[in-house]
């Protein structure tokens, strides 16, 4: 649901890393965060525990080039995964026009990515949010690691749409990039149909929030 300003000329879009806690959201957005001049992104705001574990949520803006005429800003965000901040990520994922799931590859974690992806699941229908609907992007993190799970069974398990996954470990900034590009592509996708439909059946649209 990209907030647009015909008056302004401005799009934002809001972008949301979820998966099981310290699966490698917050390494992530740093990395992303680290990779963009600084005349293109707002400072990275974090609050963390003294363990470095994401107390409430990672976030920060990144203004882009022109899309169609459109002055492009995304709002990225990671959220906690520990069951004890579910509110926050609810909190989150209101007006959430973007998803990366970002799964643990340690092979003795399947069970905590799956709940995690039942428990977004969940949340996103109490908004009214139709899972199947929403662009989202999968990485498949710390490949690196000795024993791992598949990539066949990451997908057969978590990836049930089909969506576009990469393999990553985003502690050497591998397959980081990429997974923020694909899912960048996604949402500016769904919007570029969203505002076809909408001429076509409305000969015109006025500022308010896409749903």
């Amino acid at each position: 649901m990209p907030i647009i300003n015909y008056k302004t000329k401005e799009l934002n879009y809001k972008i949301v890393y979820v998966g099981p806690s310290l699966g490698g959201k917050t390494t992530n957005i740093q990395a992303i965060h680290h990779s963009v001049p600084s005349h293109f992104r707002t400072p990275l705001q974090s609050i963390d525990t003294d363990g470095d574990r994401t107390l409430y949520f990672d976030y920060f803006a990144l203004n882009l080039a022109e899309i169609q005429g459109y002055k492009t800003k995304f709002l990225i965000y990671g959220v906690p995964g520990q069951p004890y901040y579910k509110s926050t990520r609810k909190m989150v994922l209101n007006g959430v026009d973007g998803l990366v799931f970002i799964a643990d590859s340690d092979k003795y974690r399947m069970s905590d990515n799956l709940e995690s992806m039942l428990d977004l699941k969940g949340m996103l229908r109490e908004y009214g949010y139709i899972y199947e609907d929403i662009p989202i992007v999968f990485q498949y993190n710390k490949r690196d690691l000795p024993d791992i799970t598949s990539v066949e069974e990451f997908e057969r398990v978590l990836n049930s749409r089909g969506c576009k996954s990469f393999e990553a470990v985003a502690i050497q900034n591998r397959g980081v990039i990429e997974t923020f590009k694909a899912i960048c592509e996604e949402v500016v996708e769904k919007l570029n149909r969203t505002l076809a439909t909408g001429r076509s059946n409305q000969g015109g649209m006025k500022n308010h929030k896409l749903g």
